[in-house]
């Protein structure tokens, strides 16, 4: 009997606690599923595809943002006027909302509209509402507390433009107090850089503020000048690109170092230190940075300026093209540049573009006999490209690019006519002439 009850006990508890209890998400109106609202969610995806959404992704935004489901449709659609007033378009009102939806809060925005507008800032890029919004809703900051900063900026003495571009360029000055500014501004002054130079310094260069004096800016400028730079050197560099405040403790070591064992033709070493090592270090920064945001290690990237030093000497624009060109175009992966880091150090209008056309066309038509890659494409010469897949096949001529101003193939010959211009004149001869030449043939002959 003792066992009985024990038993039943126990089955009680295990069943009482495996009952299934209510999800209040479920139960409560304002979580309903996206899927229990279809004439609700309908509307919202018109509304935000009449504002630039695109169909596509429309119903995985509400799926996971379930709260529009349930807004107020009428103060939804204020709120994107709202945002588009501050003349964002639309493709970068997609990109705010995706990455914080919270935006789209009515009263949010507009205590905000009337922010802006007491901070007398109508007048920035979109750019700045952009990142002032998303920057205040994710840190619950109030118009009150930006117009601290933006206050503080302008009795330092910064132009209005400079103002909206450290907005701009580092929301993040909104988290920070008044003397966290003064702090780094005493400090660029105390190394000689005037006013005029420290506004231009954070109107090129916004996140030079978001650096600590003591732990980054004074080591970075210690290293400056241990390598050898004066600080005249340093400020007119700064002064000229102040990006270089953003290259990370010892970098500009490495670099130095690298380049001062770099091995490469004499007239392509001036061109790259013609203005000096310190801005060599930089530019050669740059362009690893850029390899490195494309998917190479810095090792590879440093491997692949070493092989094709020419790269440091072409913009960066210019490498960022040929990469987008490669990885997107050409489908190669950004890999290839290790094995063939001569791809960097062509012109692009000259001799990738013409190249490729040519392998697009003969593999269109199937005249391939096997797959080019990338080594095959740009290490022949252009004499051996053409005589490969040129030469055999009329089309690809013109494809080619030898063409003339009226769109006809230039002719392989001189002009008919022109080696007489190149023949020698004939003159006269005269008897004595020919009797010396006579005698001397005949002295030869004894």
């Amino acid at each position: 009997m003792a066992n009985r009850v024990l038993t039943r006990t126990i089955l009680t508890r295990f069943t009482i606690s495996w009952i299934p209890r209510p999800n209040p998400s479920l139960s409560n109106p304002k979580f309903q599923s996206f899927s229990s609202n279809p004439k609700c969610s309908r509307q919202v995806s018109n509304l935000l595809q009449r504002y630039g959404f695109p169909s596509s992704m429309v119903h995985s935004f509400i799926s996971k943002n379930q709260f529009l489901v349930n807004s107020d449709l009428l103060e939804l659609e204020k709120s994107l006027a709202i945002l588009l007033s501050f003349k964002i378009d639309k493709s970068s009102l997609v990109s705010l909302i995706c990455d914080c939806p919270g935006v789209l809060d009515f009263e949010f925005l507009k205590k905000w509209e009337m922010g802006f507008s007491d901070l007398g800032l109508l007048g920035a890029s979109p750019l700045m509402f952009k990142c002032v919004l998303e920057q205040s809703k994710r840190f619950q900051i109030d118009p009150d507390g930006v117009f601290e900063i933006v206050e503080a900026l302008r009795g330092l003495g910064f132009k209005e433009g400079t103002v909206y571009k450290v907005l701009e360029g580092f929301p993040g000055v909104i988290l920070m107090n008044e003397r966290e500014i003064i702090k780094r501004v005493e400090f660029l002054l105390g190394f000689g850089i005037s006013m005029n130079g420290i506004d231009r310094v954070l109107c090129c260069f916004p996140g030079v503020l978001g650096f600590g004096v003591e732990d980054r800016l004074e080591p970075l400028l210690c290293e400056f000048k241990d390598l050898g730079f004066s600080k005249h050197v340093i400020r007119r560099e700064i002064f000229k690109e102040p990006r270089v405040l953003g290259m990370e403790l010892g970098e500009v070591s490495r670099c130095l170092e690298w380049l001062r064992t770099l091995k490469c033709r004499e007239a392509i070493k001036e061109k790259i230190f013609s203005n000096g090592e310190f801005r060599a270090c930089f530019e050669v920064k740059l362009r690893v940075d850029c390899l490195c945001k494309h998917g190479l290690i810095r090792r590879e990237a440093f491997e692949v300026l070493w092989k094709e030093p020419r790269s440091i000497i072409y913009k960066v624009e210019d490498n960022e093209r040929k990469i987008e060109f490669l990885t997107h175009k050409m489908k190669f992966n950004i890999r290839c540049l290790v094995e063939v880091p001569d791809y960097l150090g062509v012109n692009f209008e000259k001799q990738i573009l013409p190249r490729f056309n040519v392998i697009e066309h003969l593999r269109s038509k199937g005249g391939l006999g096997c797959e080019v890659g990338l080594k095959g494409l740009i290490k022949p010469s252009r004499l051996r490209f053409y005589n490969l897949y040129v030469k055999p096949y009329p089309d690809c001529e013109k494809i080619f690019g030898r063409l003339s101003g009226d769109d006809k193939v230039r002719s392989q010959q001189h002009p008919a006519g022109l080696w007489k211009l190149f023949k020698p004149p004939r003159y006269p001869e005269s008897k004595d002439d020919v009797k010396n030449t006579k005698s001397f043939m005949e002295s030869l002959g004894h």
